[in-house]
């Protein structure tokens, strides 16, 4: 069984290191092994100065669809009070200290979404579909979206798309802010390895001071996570969320 989790170093995009989702079978729903998989690779990529840039990539026609929902109403059903797996993760990637690109083809669905307004350059596929299903799911935003979002985006657009749940186009998400270029499915991840590589040939310190200026405050983003996980989390042991994940799962058997 392939490895759900990729951590890849093409050799012809020299300084750049790749977490690729390789679970399309679920369409890279993210389970908790996962997200420990992607800190370990977040964290090897930090500490190794030979690589300056990290690109997220998906599979063909899916990006990510979110999280497992097995895994997470096994989470909900458990009565720990541990946090999600996701916590770990999504603090690293708001704290990692080099350029992040994504490369987006076709479904990007919660976080899968979210992920981005940590990116600093994303390239999507024309065919791309990001949307956020959170209080669909009796859930709410995760990601320190409800910080991140408005300030990109305003807040009709960032309520639409994290509250109401409506789905953004790659147009839709690069008028938003969320996509920096839209291109052709074929040409998505070359596109997005070609910007990680040019980000990872620049001078490194002065790219790190324009990139944290750019990026302002982390504690502040973190401080939103830490917020936003509070009501998570008592929102993933709560009746109402076990009903829907349990409802989404049906839906998934029929």
């Amino acid at each position: 069984m392939s490895e759900p989790i990729l951590i890849e170093h093409p050799p012809a995009f020299e300084g750049v290191a790749v977490v690729r989702f390789n679970r399309a079978e679920k369409k890279n729903a993210i389970t908790s092994a996962m997200y420990r998989a992607m800190v370990a690779g977040l964290q090897e990529a930090s500490a190794d100065p030979a690589i300056r840039a990290v690109a997220f990539l998906g599979s063909d026609g899916c990006f990510c669809a979110g999280n497992d929902m097995a895994d997470f109403l096994a989470h909900a059903m458990s009565g720990t009070t541990e946090p999600p797996a996701a916590v770990e993760f999504l603090k690293t990637l708001a704290g990692f200290d080099k350029p992040l690109v994504s490369g987006v083809d076709g479904l990007a669905i919660g976080i899968g979404t979210t992920l981005h307004l940590h990116c600093d350059l994303t390239v999507a596929s024309s065919r791309s579909l990001f949307r956020t299903p959170f209080v669909d799911l009796a859930l709410v935003p995760e990601a320190a979206s409800s910080l991140l979002a408005p300030r990109l985006m305003g807040h009709q657009r960032a309520f639409a798309l994290l509250v109401a749940g409506e789905g953004f186009s790659a147009e839709a998400a690069r008028e938003a802010g969320l996509v920096w270029a839209v291109v052709e499915a074929a040409d998505v991840e070359a596109e997005t390895l070609k910007l990680a590589a040019a980000l990872a040939a620049k001078p490194a310190g002065a790219l790190k001071i324009a990139r944290d200026l750019l990026r302002g405050n982390g504690q502040e983003v973190l401080a939103r996570m830490d917020e936003e996980m509070v009501h998570f989390s008592r929102q993933l042991q709560s009746t109402e969320a076990r009903a829907a994940f349990e409802a989404f799962l049906q839906r998934g058997k029929r």
